[in-house]
């Protein structure tokens, strides 16, 4: 079968990867931003604030957490905020997977993006597991169960028409290498963001752009913490990176994280030594502090994913050199 409906059944076919009830979630499988540090949910709270203003300060405001995962994320927002403003906010855990035992009740667990919303969209590792098809010398590539591949047929006009716009190095002639088709990646982002009546649209991801896309794509596994050959049987994560560039909407802005949480007042930077001397508890919170905001916004690691602002109806957050 093609990819698209390989990884389909393996992430969220019966007993898939992300639904298979008891499991330990993304968690136990890899580490995200929101599982580095709360330093991360806390930006998030900030970016909300802002979006809380640019509203004029709603009797309720909507925080939806698309691939909310376990609830993680959602539960260290509401843990950042100001009292006075989580008591307004409406969370929505947008996931396939069952409700998780012990969720803060305060949360909405739904299947889709509710219609209408006010508020903040975050979509953090969402896109990069939404199935795609991959092409390889003008040809869908296909896979067993096993993850052998073999040539399948020709392109289809929609995928050939979004690689030679957004992948045009690879994958439309022979000898050109391999591309990733990202297409229903867009549509997926689009209909996302169609959910938004007011406020921004975010999403958070392993990204690459047009200037340089990969010439053997990024398609990889992951299973207890280790990357693994992307075996489509459910054992494991299957994912690949995101051309953001393509997703993005008119007004969208697309920063690194590095920028973005540099933006929302996370720095990386050690406290002062003369704190040492005349505070030594506190130098050892600024130093872990310090130590965990620089794993966020690290060159070669979480610092150079992609963050896709997409305001709707509001000012486009992140265009400025100090947003917030």
């Amino acid at each position: 079968m093609r990819w698209r409906t390989a990884m389909e059944r393996a992430l969220y076919g019966p007993d898939g990867f992300y639904v298979r009830p008891g499991g330990p979630g993304p968690a136990g499988h890899f580490r995200t931003s929101v599982h580095a540090s709360p330093l991360y949910a806390g930006a998030v709270a900030r970016l909300l604030l802002w979006v809380d203003g640019e509203l004029g300060r709603p009797e309720e405001l909507d925080l939806v957490d698309v691939g909310a995962g376990r609830g993680e994320l959602l539960t260290g927002v509401l843990e950042a905020l100001p009292p006075e403003t989580a008591a307004r906010v409406r969370p929505y855990g947008v996931e396939r997977a069952g409700r998780p035992a012990g969720l803060d009740g305060r949360i909405r667990w739904v299947g889709e993006a509710p219609r209408g919303t006010r508020g903040l969209l975050f979509a953090n590792e969402w896109l990069d597991n939404v199935p795609l098809d991959l092409a390889e010398d003008g040809r869908y590539v296909e896979v067993a169960r096993d993850g052998t591949e073999s040539p399948g047929g020709p392109l289809d006009g929609p995928d050939l028409a979004w690689l030679e716009r957004w992948w045009p190095q690879a994958g439309t002639r022979a000898g050109a290498g391999r591309a990733e088709i990202g297409r229903p990646r867009d549509e997926a982002w689009a209909a996302a963001v169609g959910t938004v009546e007011s406020g921004l649209a975010v999403a958070v991801d392993y990204a690459h752009t047009l200037a340089a896309r990969p010439p053997f794509g990024t398609l990889t596994g992951f299973r207890a913490g280790r990357e693994t050959a992307p075996v489509p049987d459910g054992s494991c994560d299957v994912t690949a990176h995101v051309a953001l560039d393509a997703c993005a909407g008119p007004g969208a802005v697309l920063l690194t994280q590095r920028d973005a949480l540099a933006a929302l007042g996370v720095s990386g930077a050690r406290p002062p030594l003369s704190l040492a001397s005349t505070d030594p508890a506190a130098y050892v919170r600024a130093l872990s502090t310090a130590g965990e905001a620089a794993e966020l916004t690290a060159r070669g690691g979480l610092g150079d994913f992609g963050w896709l602002i997409q305001p709707v109806g509001v000012t486009p957050w992140g265009s400025a050199p100090d947003p917030v």
